[in-house]
């Protein structure tokens, strides 16, 4: 902000939603090859444009933002994920921290399939909104699998059922 105050996640929610309702939104649904944590392949695209909501949250074992919030994302899959919504969690302990990864879903008793890369901005970049900076990062897309906005740091089930909610509120009186 231009006096020098820092939004809160509720004004960057409010400004990413702005910025789909002017069109502004990434392609659709990416195709990325990744493992799950069984060692099954698996495609990001199974999950996204398939007519619900996805939070794809990035997370790595050793990050204590992500191991103090990641319990909203489980309560907000375990709310949603048999109608609107679902999350798709993505590791970056890459195959070395494999062991502490699987800890880590155990541990929080994570409902949401999770799916494990080395830490690459090449890989990362391919969900769609431009360079990665940390853990976690929240990408989330439409029900068409377009991405419609980012968030880099802690999110709640609170906002990201908050976003949703407005961006199908604006989609609603858009169409009228």
């Amino acid at each position: 902000a231009a006096t020098g105050q820092v939004m809160t996640r509720r004004q960057i929610l409010a400004v990413l939603l702005g910025l789909c309702m002017t069109g502004i939104a990434w392609a659709g649904a990416p195709s990325i090859a990744l493992q799950d944590l069984d060692g099954r392949k698996r495609n990001v695209n199974e999950f996204i444009g398939h007519a619900k909501w996805v939070i794809v949250v990035t997370w790595a074992h050793d990050c204590h933002i992500c191991d103090r919030e990641i319990d909203e994302m489980a309560a907000f899959h375990a709310a949603h994920y048999e109608k609107q919504a679902i999350v798709l969690g993505v590791t970056l302990d890459g195959a070395e921290h494999l062991k502490e990864a699987r800890a880590f879903v155990k541990r929080h008793k994570l409902p949401f399939v999770n799916l494990i890369t080395e830490p690459s901005q090449e890989v990362l970049m391919k969900f769609g909104a431009g360079k990665f900076v940390g853990t976690p990062t929240y990408y989330i897309y439409d029900p068409k699998g377009e991405i419609v906005g980012q968030n880099i740091g802690p999110l709640t089930r609170a906002e990201v059922e908050e976003f949703i909610a407005s961006f199908d509120k604006e989609t609603q009186h858009g169409k009228q």
